[in-house]
Order: structure tokens, then C-alpha cells, then sequence
């Protein structure tokens, strides 16, 4: 598909549309992550495919994935594959809760919190996912909706063993559902969104609004759950 109007740039402007930059975009175009620019005499043109497959590449090393996986991925691609496809796959793979709302030095936490905090305390606060490191060792993420309930419990004395553990546990029971729900809209929602003629754009926004609404689902049934253990519990003593 020859870039026309907005879509069409030159290099320096998908690098920059796509925050990388110029050197790394002609690398994965050699490695094949990306087709080649449409040639125009000397001229090398990109448009909506080229910035979306590299949106794709840049969410999948977010994801860990190796360069050598990521090309495997996009071979799996169909080479029919719209803009609007490739979209659909990068938006499957985005986060399903958006990332911790602020950033703040130890000092700034530790203003918030109204107290120094030891690193026992930064470690209890990452396992109760109010804070999460980042790759400078004194710069966390932060949620401040959550930040004093996690100062209520560091104050209440609840010990580091035991924060570790329950996230442990959420850990591994939350990736065994996500692993099932990836399984149940893979076989039965995408297929039926497929089938009845829908538009990959059309089915990425469905995904956009599924995702609150699995999680906050996903909020009720253990709610409802940890109510059904208590009442359990009562039944035995009584």
C-alpha cells in the first residue's frame, strides 16, 4: 500500500511518531520486522503499516520478548494483514489496567507518606502493588488512591512475609484466569466478532471497553468469594 497524505513520512518522522530513532527503524526494516519504504527515486516513504508494526514490536519488548521471538511473531502475521489488524494485535497485548498514574523520588514518597521509609517498607508497599520499582533505584510509580491505605496497613505492623505471600498467590491464580480468558476470547469472542463482519478498528474498541469490565468482574467474584469463606468459617465454629 503506497503512504498517502497524512500517513506518509519520511524516517525522520516515524521515528519520531514512534519515539525511536532513526538507526533502529533501518535496523528492524533489515531484519524484516518492518517492509521496506516505498521508493520514490531516492526517496524512501512510510505510512500506517510501517508505524504500526513497530508500535506491535515496541509492546512486544515491553512484554520481554526477545528480538528473535518478536520476528517469529510477526511471521505469523498474514502478509494480507491490514493496519487495522495489526492494531488489533498490539491493543490485545496492552496492559489490561493502565500503568501506576505518577512517578516520585524516595523524598517525594516519602513527604506522602509522612514518615521515612526503610526498604523493608518499599518492599512491603511493591507487594501490596502501591508502589513499583522503575529501572532508577530511588524513582518509583506510585498510586496515590492506594498510597495511605498502604501506610495504614505498614502502621497496623502487617509483616513483609506475609504481603509476599498473598501477592504470591494473587501472582499465580491471576495468571492462570488470564491464561483461560486469553483461551475463551481467542476460541469464542474473536471468531463470532469475526464472523459477523465487524472491523478490526471496531474490534479493538471492544476490546478497549471488555477489559474494565473483565477486571472489575473479576473484583466481584472474589468479593463475593472471600464473603462465602467468612460465612463458612462462622458455619464451622457454630
Amino acid at each position: 500500500m503506497t503512504p498517502t497524505g497524512p500517513d506518509r513520512m519520511s524516517v525522520e518522522q516515524l521515528a519520531e511518531r514512534v519515539g525511536m530513532s532513526v538507526r533502529t527503524i533501518r535496523f528492524y526494516a533489515g531484519r524484516g520486522l518492518i517492509p521496506p519504504p516505498v521508493r520514490e527515486g531516492r526517496n524512501g516513504f512510510y505510512g500506517a503499516d510501517h508505524l504500526v508494526r513497530l508500535e506491535l514490536v515496541r509492546e512486544l519488548q515491553a512484554h520481554g520478548f526477545t528480538l528473535s521471538a518478536i520476528e517469529g511473531y510477526l511471521e505469523r502475521l498474514s502478509p494480507t494483514a491490514t493496519p487495522g489488524d495489526v492494531a488489533l494485535q498490539r491493543t490485545m497485548l496492552a496492559p489490561w489496567l493502565s500503568d501506576l498514574p505518577e512517578t516520585a523520588d524516595r523524598a517525594t514518597l516519602e513527604a506522602r507518606a509522612g514518615r521515612p521509609l526503610s526498604d523493608d517498607d518499599i518492599e512491603l508497599l511493591v507487594a501490596l502493588r502501591v508502589v513499583e520499582p522503575t529501572p532508577d533505584e530511588d524513582v518509583f510509580r506510585v498510586s496515590p488512591a492506594h498510597l495511605s491505605i498502604g501506610i495504614e496497613l505498614m502502621d497496623l505492623g502487617l509483616p513483609l512475609d506475609g504481603a509476599v505471600e498473598a501477592e504470591r498467590i494473587f501472582e499465580t491464580h491471576a495468571r492462570a484466569i488470564a491464561e483461560e480468558l486469553t483461551e475463551v476470547f481467542r476460541d469464542k469472542v474473536l471468531p463470532h466478532y469475526r464472523a459477523s463482519g465487524e472491523s478490526s478498528e471496531a474490534i479493538a474498541a471492544m476490546v478497549e471497553r471488555f477489559k474494565p469490565l473483565t477486571v472489575q468482574a473479576l473484583v466481584t467474584a472474589y468479593e463475593s468469594a472471600v464473603n462465602e469463606t467468612k460465612r463458612e468459617i462462622v458455619r464451622r465454629r457454630s
